[in-house]
């Protein structure tokens, strides 16, 4: 990188190594007047959205909080988010229209996942003839993806599959995706962590690169070393601290995905890829790490994660739960097996929480990721016993770059398109549509 780079340094600068590229966070040395030439104005932080997908609805009761718009209580379920009850709306009476039979029988979790973000009907069959709707994160990157080094990311913690039979006559694409880049092309997901990081940060390195880095273990900051101490030199106090850390975080992310290679995959019956922890905590945890990471560098705006396939039947040992998650949903009133989803349900908001802590935890200028986020959390089945689609459990955490009123639960009418929310998502991400799915305007956040 020589001076006249440094010179410019702003928000897309990438560090650059043999084979390797690493973008920076915001500095504030990117508009400090006077440090670096033509960088006096103060840069404008990206909004971001994710979308992340839980299966086999939960038990609502335990889900709704109390009390309506500010002067709400969060529930037993959705207590581990009480830090950030000011940075969130939690809505009710949102539906995903296309999620229901509408003619086509059984196979409510495949319509889960695929109608999601698509809000469309997929095609019944589970051949080769798939066909459902663009989904909305790939609405929006086809219109900003080009301002970033990736327009979209695609994880998940479940490999899945993408032919046969999964649901009633339903394609296994349909349960396993959420993405979809077109009508009939799913955005297929990336659960092994260390090619999730590799794609962000890796790219465009070659094989020969990439077997000769990984036996030698060495970090992706060895190969951008150069460039790294150019920009810290160039940088104020403050900045340097900021980079030791974001830097520290990297060099975090690839320690724990070797340890996740050389671990032992001890557990019964299951083959896990090559880098995939066996411990489920540990799998979504770096799985928000790198999206955190993804979003603090603006190496992409857009994400899906899929903490699991639809129809999932694992089990949660870690909250005593050794039952199959599908099976217990069909719970038909009992209270212990209802008891154990809410335990379920419960996890993984707090795995969520943990995204959040992050992201709020993360300075941006004179702000942080959550307020310049836009995190969407549900799914297109409500009561899992019922297989309902309507009255939707829907979280929105982060104020979209302060355009988003949050701090607030709101009780919309029932058969309120979830698209309609998915439209205010799209505007603030300046990916203004006209329609998605069965939308009928757009939900109204400020």
């Amino acid at each position: 990188m020589s001076r006249t780079i440094l010179s410019k340094l702003n928000r897309r600068t990438v560090l650059r190594g043999v084979g390797s590229g690493l973008a920076l966070p915001l500095l504030e040395s990117m508009r400090m007047p006077g440090l670096l030439a033509a960088t006096t104005a103060a840069p404008t932080a990206p909004v971001r959205m994710a979308c992340i997908f839980v299966a086999n609805g939960a038990i609502m009761d335990k889900w709704k909080p109390t009390g309506e718009g500010k002067d709400y209580q969060l529930s037993p379920t959705l207590e581990p988010l009480a830090p950030f009850r000011e940075d969130m709306m939690v809505f009710s009476g949102l539906t995903q229209h296309h999620a229901r039979a509408n003619g086509d029988g059984a196979g409510d979790h495949a319509r889960n996942a695929s109608a999601f973000l698509t809000g469309a009907q997929p095609r019944k069959t589970s051949g080769a003839d798939i066909s459902v709707g663009q989904s909305i994160d790939q609405a929006v990157a086809e219109k900003i993806g080009s301002q970033t080094r990736l327009p979209s990311i695609e994880l998940g913690i479940d490999r899945g599959r993408n032919a046969g039979n999964c649901d009633s006559g339903y394609s296994c694409a349909y349960s396993s995706n959420i993405s979809w880049k077109t009508s009939t092309t799913p955005s297929s997901k990336e659960v092994n962590p260390r090619s999730a990081f590799e794609r962000l940060f890796g790219s465009p390195e070659t094989a020969a690169d990439m077997e000769r880095r990984l036996r030698n273990r060495r970090s992706i900051l060895d190969f951008v070393s150069d460039d790294a101490k150019r920009v810290r030199q160039a940088v104020s106090g403050a900045d340097q601290r900021k980079l030791d850390e974001y830097f520290e975080s990297v060099r975090e992310i690839e320690e724990r995905i070797a340890r996740a290679n050389s671990s032992p995959k001890d557990i019964p019956d299951l083959t896990l890829p090559e880098g995939v922890p066996a411990v489920l905590a540990e799998h979504t945890q770096l799985m928000f790490d790198i999206l955190l990471v993804a979003f603090q560098t603006d190496s992409t705006r857009i994400a899906t994660l899929m903490l699991a396939d639809a129809g999932s039947n694992r089990s949660y040992p870690e909250v005593d739960v050794r039952d199959g998650h599908h099976e217990l949903s069909h719970h038909q009133n009992d209270k212990d097996k209802m008891e154990k989803i809410s335990r379920i349900d419960r996890y993984l908001i707090e795995r969520f929480s943990y995204f959040l802590e992050k992201l709020k935890s993360t300075t941006e200028g004179d702000s942080n990721l959550l307020n310049n986020s836009m995190i969407l959390y549900g799914s297109a089945i409500s009561d899992g016993n019922r297989h309902n689609h309507d009255d939707l459990p829907i979280i929105l955490a982060g104020r979209g770059g302060g355009t988003i009123q949050t701090g607030r639960y709101v009780n919309h009418p029932n058969e309120t398109p979830l698209n309609n929310l998915f439209l205010a998502m799209a505007d603030r991400m300046g990916a203004k549509l006209d329609k998605h799915g069965d939308s009928k305007g757009v939900l109204d956040l400020s």
